[in-house]
């Protein structure tokens, strides 16, 4: 929350302490008034608050308005409908920390309070701290899940080595930079974890029992929503217009000359002139294709070695995943087991770039 923010919400905790002292509630008001002190000190605070405490003293509290003749203040709020969900207290320490690493921070090592020189250790250690810390069931501040989020990204990219090192590579942000609430911390390097996931790595799922349900989870099904029927007539009009058009299209487009694959189909084997790929075509096709077989065969390396990249690519996101896993548990053997990963689609790939 910003200091804008802070004065409007100490304002408001005024208003309602004004409105308790009035009705004869000094306990109320004087919780409220130290609620607004905290969040925004003001003057006007501190000589109410006065006023309250000495009133309490003296026992010279205004008695409250009977129920047979209700306030025209009563009748005003009992008018207004309330929705808004009850408050929950955090401290000034909690502020603070959230503040820190929301508008202080400028790169990941300041975020965790660590240096460049930090070792994975030390790391895993600022980390577990400013978890307990931040974590949004234990600390109520205005932004502590922003900030939560934040440890938890920096924590995940500064103890993947390969991650860090790009992230160093980087440098310093530029002294003339803006701070605002989208942090260089931020800047294009995010982790594969969400901070809840990260959190729960660390110390489990249960680290606060009877805590309330985080928004963390990277997937997480949500409630249905009760739908007329005609609404779901509605949104099932473009599922009933795919199946008509998959259906037509049959009528108008011809099927495949080739294929990557041996099927009844397509039994006859073939390879590329220039690369050598396996393809394979139908029985009839030295009669009945008549097109360039030139570009036929560039079409079908072409297509050959996209699929061959993205095949290699998660085989390398399947590796780093088990190794950086096998660094943040301390697990050698696993760590072992996925250098000796085969990746056998980039290997194919090696053959075809030498």
């Amino acid at each position: 929350m910003t200091i804008e923010g802070n004065k409007d919400e100490a304002d408001r905790c005024i208003e309602i302490a004004q409105n308790a002292f009035s009705a004869g509630n000094a306990e109320k008001a004087e919780r409220f008034l130290l609620k607004a002190e905290r969040l925004y000190p003001t003057a006007r605070a501190k000589e109410l608050l006065a006023r309250v405490r000495a009133a309490g003293s003296t026992g010279n509290v205004p008695k409250r308005t009977p129920p047979s003749s209700p306030s025209a203040e009563d009748i005003r709020r009992r008018k207004t409908p309330t929705h808004q969900a009850p408050q929950r207290e955090y401290t000034s320490e909690q502020q603070e920390a959230v503040r820190r690493v929301k508008t202080k921070c400028k790169d990941y090592y300041e975020v965790l309070g660590v240096t460049k020189e930090a070792t994975d250790s030390d790391i895993k250690k600022a980390y577990k701290k400013l978890a307990l810390q931040l974590h949004p069931d234990k600390n109520h501040a205005p932004g502590a899940a922003e900030a939560f989020k934040a440890i938890g990204n920096a924590a995940a990219i500064l103890t993947d080595p390969e991650k860090r090192k790009q992230y160093d590579l980087r440098g310093e942000e530029p002294s003339h930079a803006t701070h605002t609430h989208h942090q260089y911390y931020a800047r294009g390097f995010e982790s594969d974890l969400t901070a809840e996931e990260l959190f729960n790595m660390f110390f489990g799922a249960a680290a606060f029992p009877g805590g309330g349900p985080t928004v963390y989870a990277r997937r997480r099904a949500r409630e249905p929503e009760p739908r007329d029927s005609h609404a779901g007539v509605v949104q099932l009009l473009p599922v009933l217009v795919l199946v008509l058009l998959s259906m037509m299209s049959g009528f108008f487009i011809s099927e495949p000359v080739y294929s990557l694959s041996p099927s009844p189909k397509y039994p006859v084997p073939r390879e590329t002139v220039n690369l050598k790929v396996p393809y394979y075509v139908k029985e009839n096709f030295h009669t009945d294709y008549q097109g360039s077989l030139r570009r036929l065969e560039m079409a079908i390396e072409e297509e050959y070695l996209v699929g061959l990249k993205h095949a290699c690519q998660r085989e390398r996101n399947y590796r780093d995943s088990v190794a950086w896993k096998a660094r943040n548990f301390g697990d050698s053997r696993h760590s072992a087991d996925a250098q000796r990963l085969r990746m056998p689609s980039c290997e194919k790939l090696q053959q075809y770039q030498r």
